[in-house]
């Protein structure tokens, strides 16, 4: 198993910025990927950002730009630098990360609320 705990949410005015990072522990060997989804009120879970093995990233189109995502090489953290928030970015954030033996994880969620 393995434990991911985000934390960084909170309340930001729009055009403001935000760190997020999620802390693995347990068994983080075979990691090959981490990432971030959100979900919005009314909306479906989507893809923000993930990180691989590699350092290859893919972003969703609306984050481009403003979002980077960053690891730490042993796989015990990973980061999103979220800059020049905008409203329709409010979410409940969740870490996911990945095994090749498509073993998957999440987090509990953090809450991120961007206001005008």
């Amino acid at each position: 198993q393995v434990q991911l705990v985000e934390a960084g949410g909170g309340l930001v005015q729009a055009g403001g910025s935000l760190r997020l990072s999620c802390t693995a522990s347990g068994s983080i060997s075979g990691i090959s990927a981490m990432g971030w989804y959100r979900l919005a009120p009314g909306k479906q879970r989507e893809l923000v950002a993930i990180i691989r093995g590699g350092g290859g990233t893919t972003y969703t189109d609306s984050v481009k730009g403003r979002f980077t995502i960053s690891r730490s090489y042993d796989w015990t953290t990973v980061y999103l630098q979220m800059n020049s928030l905008k409203p329709e970015d409010t979410a409940v954030y969740y870490c996911n990360a990945q095994k090749l033996a498509g073993l998957a994880y999440w987090g509990q969620g953090t809450q991120v609320t961007v206001s005008l």
